[in-house]
């Protein structure tokens, strides 16, 4: 039996891995649950799956949840989250948590030699070679939680060395596909939130809607598959059944498809990294029909063309893209910043703060806070 921790558990895929652990209860003893601040659903879910030690990121709903629960043990602060990664026990950890807070964390895990599932993208953006590193040093295994990186994953299992030529992520294009950039001013933070194929949290939502997600999923895919930039491509695919796709020396191309349902990448990263049964409907093609692809219009959704840019620049450049993305969305959810100057936010604090050697993770912990002041002031400024 496996030792679970789940960071982010009152999120979408927190749910669903808790979901999938009920259905194997044999197989997994969950040790710990935490979210960001939603006090009162985490402590619903350490009573319903008899969790005793949980964690809030906000220092106010960890007081709050320590009021209303004396039958466990709440922590507080991002220290709390590291507390309850190193104190827990676990040899998995599932880290669903949303953005940079992520990267503590993972740190975390990594550092206590505890096999790592995946979902929270930003840790491998933000900390790059860092965090690849030390896996690497402590011999901590990392599996994607992702339906693109958990395809490429499975496509690339058993390939021999210098076999694999090209790597292809997949895209829905999100609500606005086919929509020119003029056609994109003015819209609304429900029609942005309005998905076409996935259910996520607001923060995916609207990053599937600038097209910035598939920019951090092609840095991760940088990072878990040792593949250079230039050899990983992202492609259009508004039914969301092909995952992910390869390119091999002969040129041959193999493709992964399977249901819109997040519940098969989690349970292939729990399982680290085997498929086991669940209870999905598989795909019916006759019914399916069509299967279209289609390139991405880069001037459309520039948010792509930033990501890799500040890929290519490396160093703190893709944590000062994260940041500023994370805080020109809130502005856009919040009524304070056009969905169009989300890029412009974006842009603005990159040419402000061009990327810095780093040569520790405290570099990209000032990189961040510098970042996150820079993009306020873009978006005052523009707003």
């Amino acid at each position: 039996m496996r030792k679970l921790l789940i960071l982010g558990s009152t999120g979408s895929i927190g749910t669903q891995a808790l979901d999938v652990c009920a259905r194997e209860s044999e197989q997994f003893e969950l040790v710990g649950l935490s979210a960001e601040r939603s006090w009162e659903a985490l402590i619903e879910q350490a009573r319903a799956h008899g969790v005793r030690r949980i964690a809030l990121a906000d220092e106010h709903a960890a007081a709050r949840a320590s009021e209303a629960w004396t039958d466990g043990e709440v922590l507080g602060g991002a220290e709390g989250l590291v507390r309850l990664v190193v104190e827990s026990g676990a040899d998995l950890v599932l880290n669903a948590l949303v953005g940079s807070a992520g990267l503590g964390p993972t740190v975390a895990t990594l550092g206590e030699g505890i096999d790592l599932a995946l979902a929270n993208k930003e840790s491998l953006v933000v900390g790059g070679e860092l965090v690849s590193a030390l896996a690497e040093a402590t011999g901590a295994r990392i599996v994607p939680v992702d339906s693109e990186h958990t395809a490429l994953h499975q496509l690339l299992a058993g390939q021999p060395p210098g076999v694999v030529e090209r790597l292809t992520i997949t895209a829905s294009g999100g609500p606005f596909r086919g929509r020119t950039r003029a056609q994109l001013e003015g819209v609304t933070v429900k029609q942005a939130l309005a998905h076409p194929t996935w259910e996520m949290g607001s923060m995916n939502t609207i990053g599937s809607a600038t097209l910035m997600n598939k920019g951090l999923e092609l840095m991760e895919a940088h990072h878990l598959f040792s593949l250079p930039y230039d050899r990983i491509d992202v492609l259009v695919h508004p039914q969301s059944l092909v995952h992910g796709l390869i390119q091999l020396a002969d040129g041959a191309m193999l493709a992964h498809l399977g249901p819109r349902d997040m519940r098969v990448a989690i349970s292939y990263a729990l399982h680290s990294g085997e498929s086991v049964g669940l209870p999905i409907e598989p795909l019916d093609l006759a019914a399916v029909g069509t299967l279209t692809f289609e390139p991405v219009d880069l001037e459309a959704f520039p948010c792509l063309r930033l990501a890799r840019e500040a890929a290519l620049a490396g160093g703190t450049a893709p944590c000062v893209l994260n940041a500023a993305n994370e805080i020109a969305v809130h502005a856009f959810l919040d009524g304070r910043l056009s969905f169009t100057a989300i890029a412009e936010t974006i842009e603005g604090t990159l040419s402000e703060l061009p990327g810095e050697p780093v040569r520790a993770f405290e570099s990209l912990y000032d990189a961040d806070r510098a970042a996150r002041v820079v993009a306020g002031e873009v978006v005052a400024a523009l707003g």
